[in-house]
């Protein structure tokens, strides 16, 4: 049986992890800015190789962390339902390895940049489409790992936080539907409705990162609840 004091200490990895990941991918989209907005990233990305590589790093603490939260939940979301549970670490994985792939495609970015550099500035047309590619794969890896698989997942533990009571009922409710309408805004932004970086998408996107940081805090504070731990461990 989980004691309390490992319930509690579980909770508070899972909230640091919860905390790493979300501060480790907006450092990384900052950093990317000179090989993903400026229009000159064929001279910017060369020039800020080493910012570009800084935030490859920062999401690869961000997937380390996201499979991290996963696997820490495990063993407490498996005792209401497995199936639930490793579907849970299933979307979460899959959820990281397409971040992994938007993160080579602006390493291969980088790279082109770097040729085109070193090449004495040629004709820029088949950079530029090659450029386009590697740009377009990260945007769609943007738009199904943090919005489509973290919609899936996100349902899913909140769905068994909620009767389980391991953290409070507003947090679970708020989780599933943060869940659903992040899911909803990968829809809307593969059908064009709107963009992942515009008013509409960030709407959507509020109500799971605001409880990704509120559950954060309470299992960095609080931990899992040991009575509904103890319950679960009875079962």
């Amino acid at each position: 049986m989980k004691s309390a004091n490992s319930a509690k200490s579980a909770g508070k990895v899972v909230g640091l992890l919860f905390i790493l990941a979300a501060a480790s991918s907006i450092v990384a989209l900052i950093l990317y800015s000179p090989i993903l907005k400026d229009t000159g990233y064929l001279n910017d990305g060369a020039a800020h190789a080493n910012q570009v590589i800084l935030g490859a790093l920062m999401e690869l603490i961000l997937v380390v962390s996201a499979v991290g939260t996963s696997v820490t939940m495990f063993p407490f979301l498996r005792r209401y339902n497995e199936s639930i549970a490793l579907g849970h670490v299933l979307f979460r994985f899959m959820e990281a390895v397409v971040i992994t792939v938007g993160i080579v495609s602006i390493l291969s970015l980088l790279t082109l940049s770097r040729n085109y550099v070193a090449a004495g500035a040629p004709d820029p047309s088949t950079y530029l489409a090659s450029g386009t590619v590697l740009q377009a794969v990260h945007d769609w890896t943007f738009l199904l790992g943090p919005n489509f698989m973290l919609g899936i997942n996100t349902f899913m533990y909140s769905y068994i936080f909620y009767h389980t009571k391991l953290v409070p009922r507003f947090i679970s409710i708020l989780g599933m539907i943060g869940g659903v309408s992040v899911f909803l805004a990968s829809l809307f932004e593969m059908f064009g409705v709107f963009s992942q970086l515009s008013v509409w998408g960030a709407l959507f996107s509020l109500p799971v990162a605001a409880n990704e940081m509120i559950l954060a805090v309470y299992l960095i504070v609080k931990g899992f609840n040991e009575s509904a731990v103890a319950r679960l461990y009875k079962g």
